[in-house]
């Protein structure tokens, strides 16, 4: 029997700049209750249909009302992805804003927040997003 393909998530480590990043766009979490007030990067699942870069897009206009600019991926150990939990994976890009104002927690978050990269790591973060964390502060460095 075969089984299904892992579901595929999206997010963005938006940061200041794609050529010298320093900073990064943090969201926390406003629902479930279980999640609410810890930290990750803002994104969602990719609908069927649909490719993860276009998934990116729609999730962030949806939750951060942004536009941004894809760079390079944040490669994770599972052939390029990071491992989450319920046998989903996450793929993170890069990403810098095209929209000009300040992005808005609109869904699924409270707060936003930029973030040095030395200071990445001081985020409650969900837990499959800490190594996630750990990778950006070496990109934000």
């Amino acid at each position: 029997m075969q089984t299904a393909a892992p579901a595929l998530v999206v997010a963005a480590a938006i940061v200041d700049s794609l050529d010298r990043p320093t900073r990064a766009l943090c969201a926390r979490r406003s629902a479930p209750a279980a999640l609410a007030g810890r930290w990750e990067l803002p994104g969602g699942k990719v609908e069927p249909g649909e490719s993860p870069e276009a998934a990116l897009h729609r999730e962030l206009d949806e939750e951060l009302g942004v536009q941004v600019r894809l760079g390079a991926r944040l490669l994770g150990p599972e052939s390029g992805d990071w491992p989450l939990l319920a046998g989903r994976t996450m793929r993170v890009w890069l990403a810098e804003l095209l929209t000009t104002g300040t992005p808005e927690p609109l869904a699924d978050h409270s707060a936003l927040r930029w973030v040095g990269g030395d200071a990445l790591e001081d985020l409650d973060w969900l837990d499959p997003d800490r190594p996630i964390a750990v990778a950006l502060r070496e990109v934000t460095a």
